[in-house]
């Protein structure tokens, strides 16, 4: 029987282009579904001259795949994962490598690892990011796990992965989880971005009056410059888009109801349990989540009304401001969630090498940016940074923007236009950059009522005062 290099298990659109990304740079590719009409619809799209094979038995799939065998899981996260491994792993031998390409939670990811390692077996768990254009083309690939594994597949990810400058966005993530984990906290930085970037329009169509042509060159002149980006970029685009239902624009028609996969919350679970700030991805999840009351926010509209909103009395400084604010909590946003990752490489010893982080998002991912380019000089310099924001490079572009994203959190709050990542955005830098907090107070309440013990700025120790002692 002829064998084939790789195989991809679930052909919908990510799966199916995928294995033909694998397949255009010189790899023999089998793809397996159960569902024949998608064997069918992969046999109809193969590139000339490529070589593919679909298959709907799975034993003849495995058994048709090149020792080791590597199998990349396309499938959704969760018992689906699951069910595939159990339904497969009967049919491999030793050493071969199974890759999870999907959203799955790290700490499944790791259980998987230690189950297949005890049957000789290889587990990796690899981020991918770029959606359906990406995995055809370029996307970034997050893989993690066990290097002996990762450098099988190495020459092939560098082949199907996006290029920026020639380099290719792919690398090795860390140990264990940390493919997955990586793309979590990707994704909950799109999260945050995503529900800046609505804010800023919001701010943009009721402060401003912009309608959706203004809107298409506002972001328009902001891809052109140094808020060059692939979200931006889709959100320039959106504003153009007519309705073919109507007569006017399909933004216009969609429904302010949010949905979301799960992996934003995931990420602030995780950055609760593992004690890291990041209110903006945060709020980002919560604004979903609220997005879905809409009968509820209809009824409260109408219970508190509000006044007008102001127009600005320099409508084009003020748009210049909201860009500005965009950036700087956007830039923001990256700095909590590459603060999650330092923090999380430590707890779970991933070793997680944050250069290559956002090296590789560069390119073909859902946030990349020209801003992380400043990102990649300021972890090629340090590579121990804690946070970004304590590059000397950055903080000199922070400088510029933040009378920019204080003054639109202001006009925000006085006008009643919501802004809960703007906010967050500001809050967390105004908390992060300030030496000295309030929570001195909150400790001491902690131990009036609790017992909770406090620390002093004048001498080492833990102190306990009996507080109540002052009403006797």
């Amino acid at each position: 029987m002829e064998k084939y290099n790789y195989g991809v298990i679930g052909l919908g659109v990510m799966g199916r282009n995928l294995l033909y990304n694998i397949a255009d740079n010189g790899f023999s590719t089998a793809g397996f579904d159960l569902d024949e009409e998608k064997v069918i619809e992969l046999r109809n799209g193969v590139t000339e001259g490529t070589k593919v094979i679909g298959s709907v038995s799975l034993e003849e799939f495995v058994i048709g795949l090149d020792i080791p065998r590597k199998i990349i899981l396309m499938v959704p996260a969760g018992k689906p994962v699951d069910a595939v491994l159990e339904s497969i792993t009967p049919f491999l031998s030793p050493k071969d490598v199974v890759i999870d390409a999907g959203n799955s939670y790290f700490k499944d990811t790791e259980r998987r690892i230690a189950d297949l390692a005890s049957k000789n077996l290889h587990f990796m768990g690899m981020g991918v990011s770029g959606g359906e254009q990406g995995a055809r083309r370029g996307p970034s690939i997050m893989p993690g796990g066990d290097l002996e594994a990762f450098n099988l597949i190495k020459p092939m990810l560098e082949l199907i992965s996006a290029k920026v400058n020639g380099e290719a966005c792919t690398a090795y993530m860390g140990k264990g989880s940390a493919g997955n984990y990586v793309k979590m906290v990707h994704n909950g930085i799109e999260y945050a971005i995503m529900q800046l970037i609505s804010e800023a329009y919001d701010l943009l169509r009721k402060g401003a009056g912009l309608n959706n042509d203004q809107l298409y060159e506002v972001f328009k002149n902001w891809n052109e410059g140094e808020m060059n980006s692939f979200l931006i970029e889709i959100t320039r685009d959106i504003f153009q888009q007519k309705d073919d239902l109507t007569d006017g624009f399909l933004v216009d028609q969609i429904l302010d109801k949010a949905g979301a996969k799960g992996t934003g919350k995931w990420t602030s679970e995780q950055a609760m349990e593992i004690g890291v700030s990041i209110p903006t991805i945060d709020v980002a999840v919560t604004s979903r989540i609220i997005s879905a009351y809409k009968e509820e926010r209809i009824k409260a509209s109408q219970l508190y009304a509000k006044e007008e909103i102001s127009t600005p009395e320099n409508v084009e400084l003020f748009i210049q401001e909201v860009g500005d604010a965009l950036y700087l909590a956007t830039l923001i946003s990256y700095a909590q969630g590459l603060a999650l990752l330092v923090k999380a490489s430590e707890e779970y010893q991933f070793e997680i090498p944050l250069k290559d982080v956002v090296k590789i998002w560069r390119g073909g991912c859902i946030i990349r940016s020209v801003l992380l380019e400043k990102f990649y000089l300021a972890y090629s310099k340090d590579e121990n940074l804690s946070n970004i924001l304590l590059d000397q490079e950055i903080s000199e572009i922070v400088k510029t923007k933040i009378s920019s994203l204080r003054k639109t959190a202001s006009f925000a709050a006085s006008n009643g236009i919501p802004s809960l990542g703007i906010q967050a955005a500001l809050g967390y830098f105004e908390a992060y950059t300030t030496e000295s907090l309030p929570v001195n107070l909150l400790q001491a309440q902690r131990d009036y009522f609790g017992a909770h013990t406090y620390q002093r700025t004048d001498r080492e120790g833990v102190f306990h005062t009996s507080w109540q002692n002052l009403n006797k």
